[in-house]
C-alpha cells in the first residue's frame, strides 16, 4: 500500500514484539543495561541481587571469597544463595580483618568454578543488581573466563548509580551501601559479609523503586534510562506531563511533540511509542532543550508504521514539512548544496542549491553535501587536480580581442581559454576528466592529492597537507553520494523483500529513490499477492531531475541502506540499478578507507 497521510496514524496498528528476559540475558552488554529492555512493570521483574568478597579490588589479579545471591520478584524473596569459597591464593590479613574470612575458614569451601553454575543457575532470566556493580561484573565475568564459561551478559542494575539518580542532593552524606541502608531503613545491616550485603541491597533497591514512581519510571525500560544518563530530579512541571503518553501504543512507528497552538515541536521514531514518549518526562532525559520542548507540549500525536523503513522515512518527511523548533538535523533537506560542472564553452565548478536538467548540455553534479563549506572544499579539490578555469565569467568560444590572463595562467594553474592559449578542444579534454571524475572514476583527484600529500610531507608541511586530504575526502564523500543515489534515482522501480525475525517478509516498493509503498505479511503466508498489491497501490512517482531522487538525499540513504542489507531479497527490478565499479564509494567515499585511498602520511 502507499505510505498513508503523514499526518494521521495507519489504520491499522502493528503489534510489537518484545524480547524475553532471556534473550536479553544472552545478549545485553556485560558492563552496563542491555539496550533498549521492554517496558515492563517493575512489580513483574525479577531481580537478582548479588554480592561479592574478594582478596582485592582487581579481577585481573584477585579472587572471590564468598558469593550472596537474593532473587526477588514483586518485594518478595524468591531464592538465595550464599556460600565461602577457596580462592587460589591466600587471603591478604588486611581483608581478613575487613571481612572476618580467614584462611582456615574456606579451606573446605567450594572452588568458584563449583559455585558458579548454581549461582547463574539461580540468576537465569533476571535483572542483575549490585551496588557498584562494575565491580561484582568484573569479578563475575574473570571467573567465568577462568574456569571456562561464557559470560551471559545479562542486564545490570547498579543501586550506587540508582541512588544517586533518586536521591536529593544533601539528603545523605554519601552513597555507599551502609549509609543507604541506615538512611533506608534496611531490615539488615551490611557487615562486609556477601549475603547480608546483599539482603540489604535488596532492602536498599525496593526502597529506590519506591521513590522512583514520583520521577515517571515505573517499568524497566525507564529504570534503564535513569540509571544509564545518571538521574537527577524531574522538575514538576515535566513531571506532571507525563499523562502525554498515556494511551499510545507500544508499537514502532513516529511521534510528533506538539504545543497549545497545534504547532509540532519536535519528530522522533523509536520501536515502542510510549516508552520512548515516557522517557522525556523521566529524570533520564537530560538535555535542556527537549526540557524546554516538553514544558511546551500539550499533546503527543503517534504515528505507527508497518515496518522501521518506513518509521524512518516518515519522520524525514515530517521534519521537512513542520521545521520543528527543536529537531537539529533533516530541517531543510531541499538548501543543500551540490557541486556542478556548468554546461558551457569551458566548464567551471560552481556551488549550487539547485539541480537543473542540463545534462545533455555537459552539466555534472556531485552531492548533495552537508553544508557550503563541504562543497567548496570539493571544488578546491577538483581544481587543485585539474586544470579548471576559476574565473567566474562566462567565455566565449571564441576569445575576445585583447583578453588577458589572471596570475593562475602565469603559475600554471590555468590553461587561459579566455586569451586562446588553450583551445576549446584542449580545454575539452580537461572539464571530461573532471565530469568523469565526479560521475564514475576519481582517480586523477586522488592521484594528484597523493602526490601533493607526498610533497607537502617531505617538507614537514603538515597542516597544509591535512587541508589537502581534507579536500580530497570531501570531494569523494559527495561524488560517491551521488554515484551511489543516482542509479537508484533513475530506475522507476525496484521491488524488494526481507524475511522478518518472527515469520512472514517486509515489503517494499522504491520509485526513482522514493519509499512508495511497504507492508508486512504474516509467517507462512504466500508473500506474491501481497507484492501485486502494494505495486499496484504504492505511490506513483514522477521521474525527478537526475541525479537527484524523487525524494531527499537523506530518505534516499536510508531506502539504499535498507536494499544494501543482510537478507534482503530484489524481487523485480525495473530500468537499472548499478555504481560504477571504480567509482568514489569504492575508492573510500564513505570514508572509512580514506587513509588507505590518500595514504598513511597524515
Amino acid at each position: 500500500m502507499a505510505l498513508p497521510s503523514p499526518t494521521t496514524p495507519s489504520a491499522a496498528p502493528r503489534g510489537h514484539q518484545q524480547a524475553s528476559f532471556e534473550e536479553l540475558w544472552s545478549h545485553a552488554a556485560p558492563d552496563e543495561p542491555a539496550p533498549g529492555l521492554p517496558a515492563v512493570p517493575l512489580h513483574e521483574v525479577d531481580f537478582v541481587v548479588v554480592d561479592l568478597e574478594t582478596t582485592g579490588a582487581s579481577a585481573a589479579t584477585c579472587a572471590i571469597t564468598e558469593v550472596g545471591a537474593v532473587r526477588v520478584r514483586g518485594g518478595e524473596v524468591v531464592a538465595e544463595l550464599g556460600t565461602l569459597v577457596r580462592p587460589p591464593g591466600p587471603i591478604p590479613a588486611e581483608i581478613t580483618a575487613l571481612t572476618g574470612i580467614s584462611d582456615a575458614m574456606v579451606a573446605s569451601a567450594p572452588t568458584i568454578g563449583q559455585v558458579l553454575a548454581p549461582l547463574l543457575e539461580v540468576a537465569r532470566g533476571a535483572v542483575l543488581v549490585a551496588h557498584n556493580a562494575p565491580f561484582d561484573v568484573s569479578f563475575l565475568k574473570a571467573a567465568c573466563a577462568a574456569t571456562g564459561r561464557e559470560w551471559p551478559a545479562p542486564p545490570v542494575v547498579d543501586t550506587l548509580r540508582l541512588a544517586r539518580a533518586v536521591l536529593s542532593r544533601g539528603e545523605v552524606r554519601n552513597h555507599k551501601l551502609g549509609t543507604l541502608a541506615e538512611h533506608l531503613s534496611a531490615r539488615t545491616t551490611p557487615t562486609h559479609r556477601a549475603l547480608d550485603d546483599a539482603r540489604a541491597t535488596v532492602d536498599v533497591l525496593h526502597a529506590l523503586l519506591g521513590r522512583v514512581g514520583s520521577l515517571g519510571v515505573t517499568d524497566l525500560a525507564g529504570l534503564e534510562q535513569l540509571c544509564a544518563r545518571g538521574g537527577g530530579r524531574v522538575p514538576d512541571a515535566v513531571r506532571r506531563k507525563r499523562t502525554l503518553a498515556d494511551g499510545l501504543p507500544s508499537a514502532p512507528g513516529v511521534y510528533l511533540f506538539k504545543d497549545a497552538r497545534g504547532r509540532v515541536l519536535y519528530v522522533g521514531t523509536s520501536r515502542d511509542l510510549r516508552a520512548r514518549v515516557r522517557s522525556y518526562f523521566t529524570a533520564a532525559e537530560r538535555r535542556t532543550r527537549m526540557a524546554e520542548m516538553v514544558s511546551l507540549a500539550t499533546s503527543v500525536t503517534p504515528v505507527v508504521c508497518a515496518t522501521p523503513l518506513e518509521a524512518q522515512v516518515r519522520e524525514l518527511r515530517l521534519i521537512a514539512e513542520h521545521d520543528p523548533h527543536y529537531n537539529r538535523r533533516s530541517r531543510r533537506p531541499d538548501r543543500l548544496p551540490w557541486v556542478k560542472l556548468t554546461a558551457e564553452a569551458y566548464p567551471r565548478m560552481s556551488v549550487v542549491r539547485e539541480v537543473r536538467d542540463d545534462a545533455a548540455a555537459g552539466a555534472a553534479y556531485a552531492g548533495p553535501f552537508s553544508s557550503v563549506g563541504a562543497a567548496q572544499a570539493a571544488v578546491e579539490a577538483l581544481q587543485d587536480a585539474l586544470p579548471l578555469r576559476r574565473c567566474t565569467t562566462r567565455l566565449p568560444l571564441r576569445p575576445a580581442a585583447g583578453a588577458a590572463a589572471c596570475a593562475l595562467a602565469e603559475i600554471g594553474r590555468c590553461g587561459a581559454p579566455c586569451t586562446g592559449a588553450q583551445t576549446h578542444a584542449d580545454y575539452a579534454a580537461v572539464s571530461a576528466l573532471a565530469r568523469s571524475a565526479m560521475v564514475g572514476d576519481p582517480t586523477p583527484v586522488l592521484a594528484a592529492a597523493r602526490g601533493r600529500l607526498a610533497e607537502l610531507v617531505a617538507l614537514e608541511r603538515f597542516e597544509e597537507a591535512a587541508a589537502v586530504r581534507d579536500r580530497s575526502l570531501a570531494f569523494l564523500r559527495g561524488a560517491a553520494r551521488a554515484q551511489r543515489l543516482a542509479p537508484l534515482a533513475a530506475a522507476p522501480e525496484v521491488v524488494a523483500a526481507r524475511r522478518r525475525p518472527g515469520g512472514g517478509w517486509e515489503l517494499v516498493v522504491v520509485r526513482h529513490g522514493r519509499l512508495a509503498g511497504t507492508t508486512t505479511t504474516p509467517p507462512g503466508a504466500d508473500p506474491r499477492p501481497a507484492v501485486d498489491a502494494l505495486r499496484a497501490t504504492a505511490e506513483v512517482v514522477a521521474p525527478p531531475v537526475p541525479p537527484e531522487p524523487a525524494c531527499s538525499a537523506e530518505e534516499a540513504e536510508r531506502v539504499a541502506a535498507w536494499l544494501e542489507g543482510d537478507g534482503v531479497r530484489l524481487v523485480s527490478v525495473e530500468g537499472t540499478w548499478a555504481c560504477p565499479v571504480a567509482g568514489a564509494g569504492a575508492s573510500g567515499g564513505s570514508g572509512a578507507h580514506a587513509p588507505t585511498v590518500l595514504g598513511s602520511a597524515v
